[in-house]
């Protein structure tokens, strides 16, 4: 199944700079993982703004969750998910 996923991010204002670098940090790490396992499909900076929209090849709607629950920064980002289907007139 693929699904279009937009994420916002909103670190707080109060996070020390330490503690910020470091969930940047394993979110990249987390991130690149998925990218290499293919499952993390695209993932695309939204210009001007600290969110992106990302792109999932996943078994179901419970293994989308259980990614983006498990991604550092989850707990400081809303997520927009948007199933995909094939498009009939795609080549």
């Amino acid at each position: 199944m693929l699904f279009m996923v937009r994420m916002d991010v909103e670190l707080p204002f109060e996070m020390p700079a330490n503690v910020a670098a470091d969930v940047i940090a394993r979110e990249k790490a987390y991130a690149q993982d998925l990218q290499r396992q293919g499952i993390w499909k695209g993932l695309w900076r939204i210009v001007g703004e600290y969110a992106n929209f990302s792109l999932f090849e996943v078994q179901d709607n419970n293994q989308l969750q259980d990614i983006l629950q498990n991604l550092p920064l989850y707990p400081y980002m809303k997520c927009q998910v948007t199933p995909l289907a094939t498009h009939p007139s795609a080549v």
